[in-house]
């Protein structure tokens, strides 16, 4: 790249800035952008108080282990992990375009605390077997998901790219419903895990919405 598109390229950048008049930007590049919840219009933008801090169950730092232990950053061979970054991106284009879906896999009483904006909640204990999901939970579960049932047997050619998230690197929860993906059949390379979560997202100053889609505060 030469130094006249550098700058020009920079000097893009700094205008889209200064026009929106943000000060937190997400990235560079995206400073704020738009995700309906329960059919409502969600702005996804940054807290703009730059002196703003974390409270109350997000700003903890320990949490007894087991069950909130630390999980890996690679929770099963051939399952991405994406950052902040990677699921803007994802809420920007596979989620607008109904062509993924954002799943909160954290049990019902964490959703009704707080959601991610533009995610659904289906509990890992209706994703995995092994943590008691029945045939008829697990049905529904899928079919949500875009799975559907030929010949009996699942068929996932029309099932949805996934974004799986819980509470944050030290939540198991959205781990386990990956295992049980995967143990069902769902496609690897439709199952993304978003690590960070909900601490993250909230130590990024994002917004956060109860599952009607009313912005909520800390």
């Amino acid at each position: 790249m030469n130094s006249k598109l550098i700058v020009s390229t920079l000097l893009g950048m700094l205008f889209t800035i200064t026009a929106q008049g943000l000060e937190v930007n997400i990235t560079p590049q995206v400073d704020e952008f738009e995700v309906k919840h329960q059919g409502k219009v969600i702005t996804i933008r940054r807290n703009q108080d730059t002196e703003a801090m974390l409270e109350f169950d997000f700003a903890r730092t320990s949490r007894p282990c087991p069950p909130f232990c630390a999980q890996p950053m690679k929770v099963a061979d051939g399952i991405e992990t994406i950052g902040e970054v990677e699921l803007i991106a994802f809420l920007q284009n596979q989620l607008a375009e109904q062509q993924g879906l954002m799943i909160d896999a954290r049990t019902e009483d964490w959703h009704e605390r707080g959601t991610i904006p533009g995610s659904i909640n289906i509990p890992f204990t209706h994703l995995n077997p092994a943590q008691g999901a029945d045939e008829f939970t697990l049905e529904e579960s899928l079919q949500r998901l875009g799975a559907r049932i030929v010949d009996g047997e699942w068929d996932f050619s029309q099932a949805k790219q996934l974004v799986i998230w819980c509470n944050g690197p030290w939540c198991g929860q959205s781990p386990t419903a990956i295992q049980g993906l995967i143990g069902i059949g769902y496609p690897k390379q439709k199952l993304l895990y978003y690590r960070g979560g909900m601490q993250l997202w909230r130590i990024y100053g994002l917004p956060v919405v109860s599952p009607d889609g009313d912005l909520l505060d800390e």
